[in-house]
């Protein structure tokens, strides 16, 4: 019989009945924990919630190394102030003792307090901390939403899809033997996706996946891969949360108030499209279990 991995979705925020709250990520929650193994048994035991405050640590991020999670999928939706540092000095030793983890943030500085995470971390960048390497990048994309600024690469509407484009060699996580090119081909669409890349001196991460914007057309990255070594558990960094988010899966669950983009039904209409971002999550949540062949 196979062991049942536990999941912990986190987000980096207090419960607010207006944002971007651990609840706005049901459908995700529902299907990682729908998964079963060959013998029937459920693959994964799956929790989710909120931080209990700003300000100070958290009940269990900041003792997430002594429990008995396997996986942390960290949303990080704060403006720079939703983990502590014994938060992260705990997540970090979650992570060297094998947990997996995916770091998932948003445009410009959202989500900027997952610079403080050793690793991963620092395959963040943001507007106004752990800026892009690269300067031709410090620059506007999205040129709709003007209130947002750099990194906001547009790869469509909220509720419509985008093509990626996988990096060689194909990640296990990109794998989909149902599609006509054995890859992942698509992720959901975002107005303003934040910015992710290589750290330039860990040599156990890469590019693993590309997209383009439809503005610009530009190519940006969309995840970085962490393979397990010295340093920890396999963990991967998103370029944005709104990949697993309800909102863009199903633009019917709502939005807080604040978000103004008019929605698109792409991926509605689009059985291949589905199938892909569920693949994605399936692969992902087995990789960061050590479960991938």
């Amino acid at each position: 019989m196979s062991q049942t991995k536990r999941i912990l979705l986190q987000t980096t925020i207090p419960y607010t009945a207006d944002d971007w709250h651990i609840g706005r990520f049901s459908l995700l929650h529902e299907y990682l924990a729908g998964l079963r193994g060959d013998d029937g048994t459920p693959l994964f035991d799956v929790s989710a919630r909120d931080r209990d405050a700003v300000g100070k640590p958290d009940s269990v991020l900041s003792q997430l190394d002594t429990s008995d999670i396997d996986e942390l999928w960290l949303f990080a939706v704060d403006t720079g102030d939703g983990l502590t540092s014994d938060d992260c000095e705990a997540i970090g030793r979650f992570r060297q003792r094998g947990g997996g983890m995916l770091v998932a943030r948003d445009h410009m500085d959202l989500g900027s307090s997952v610079c403080t995470l050793g690793g991963v971390g620092a395959a963040h960048f943001f507007h106004s901390k752990n800026q892009d390497p690269d300067p031709s990048r410090h620059q506007i994309d999205d040129t709709v939403t003007t209130s947002i600024s750099w990194p906001n690469y547009h790869s469509g509407s909220n509720g419509d899809f985008q093509t990626i484009e996988p990096s060689t060699p194909v990640h296990p996580v990109l794998a989909d033997p149902q599609s006509p090119t054995g890859t992942i081909r698509y992720f959901p669409a975002h107005p303003h996706e934040g910015a992710v890349g290589k750290p330039a001196h860990d040599e156990s991460a890469r590019v693993i996946a590309t997209g383009r914007s439809a503005v610009s057309g530009r190519s940006f990255n969309l995840a970085v891969a962490f393979e397990p070594s010295a340093q920890g558990g396999p963990a991967l960094a998103q370029s944005t949360f709104h990949h697993f988010a309800d909102y863009n899966w199903d633009p019917s669950k709502g939005s807080p108030s604040f978000v103004s983009e008019p929605p698109g039904s792409g991926l509605a209409h689009s059985i291949d499209a589905q199938r892909s971002i569920r693949q994605y999550v399936r692969n992902l949540a087995l990789w960061l279990a050590g479960r991938m062949p």
